[in-house]
């Protein structure tokens, strides 16, 4: 096809790539000089193919939930609309949540986009910068005045996803031969990545909320009062105790704002 393409050629070439109605684009020949067409469309497929596949690796919860023939389906349509942007194909499939929300034949499974949201911040965390547990001795003093006033920041790896669906029964449920029945309930959840691979945590009631403030960069305190007015019962000594096991908590600012 040539080791260069001028720029009209290259834009028609990129279009027609992921459109299979799409004619070869002009210049491109054979050694004969006809439209290479065989070639093109070997190539052509070869692209669909290797995007698909790669979606289905980053999506297999998504594909699992949907069967396979329904996700190629699904991502045939989907990387025509959002084809990739970088070579680097780790991240792609960014748009997915979204896709999902508008993508009219799943709109009877409105939590596949959550679901997505989940599959994506794994991806995240699992290639998220390593980060070291800070020295938690300022969480142990009894000065309340000071504790609240702590702003703690958590690790890169550390992804909060807040659902109106079952997001960690689903999960687990396509990734445990002996997980429960899913329930039809809000939940909420925080990925955690203390060594190499990252794992979904189910948050208790109002976890979510103090966890969100957290990461807003408001103090231990301002983030429990939010959570408290959620959920009267919230137990704060759960959460941190989560962090902490999490190995999350990457910095305490210890400093008081007058």
């Amino acid at each position: 096809m040539g080791d260069t393409l001028p720029q009209q050629t290259h834009e028609a070439f990129q279009k027609a790539l992921l459109d299979p109605a799409a004619d070869v684009p002009c210049g491109l020949v054979d050694p004969k000089g006809r439209p290479a067409t065989k070639r093109f469309d070997i190539y052509r497929n070869n692209v669909v193919v290797s995007l698909t596949e790669a979606l289905a690796t980053a999506f297999p919860i998504l594909e699992k939930l949907v069967g396979a023939a329904n996700f190629h389906t699904l991502a045939g349509v989907f990387l025509r609309a959002h084809p990739p942007t970088d070579p680097v194909l780790a991240f792609y499939g960014a748009q997915m949540p979204t896709f999902l929300s508008n993508f009219a034949p799943v709109a009877s499974l409105p939590y596949l986009s959550d679901i997505a949201r989940v599959e994506l911040a794994m991806r995240r965390s699992y290639h998220a910068a390593d980060s070291t547990q800070a020295d938690l001795s300022p969480l142990s003093q009894t000065d309340p005045e000071a504790l609240l006033a702590i702003r703690i920041r958590l690790a890169p790896s550390a992804e909060l996803i807040r659902s109106d669906w079952p997001i960690h029964a689903i999960w687990r449920r396509n990734t445990e031969s002996d997980a429960p029945e899913v329930r039809m309930s809000a939940q909420d959840i925080l990925i955690l990545r203390p060594e190499f691979d990252p794992e979904p945590h189910l948050l208790p009631p109002g976890a979510g909320i103090f966890i969100e403030y957290l990461q807003q960069g408001t103090t231990l305190g301002a983030a429990l009062d939010h959570a408290l007015a959620a959920m009267a019962d919230f137990d704060l000594s759960q959460t941190l105790g989560l962090l902490i096991a999490g190995q999350a908590i990457v910095h305490l600012d210890t400093e008081i704002v007058s």
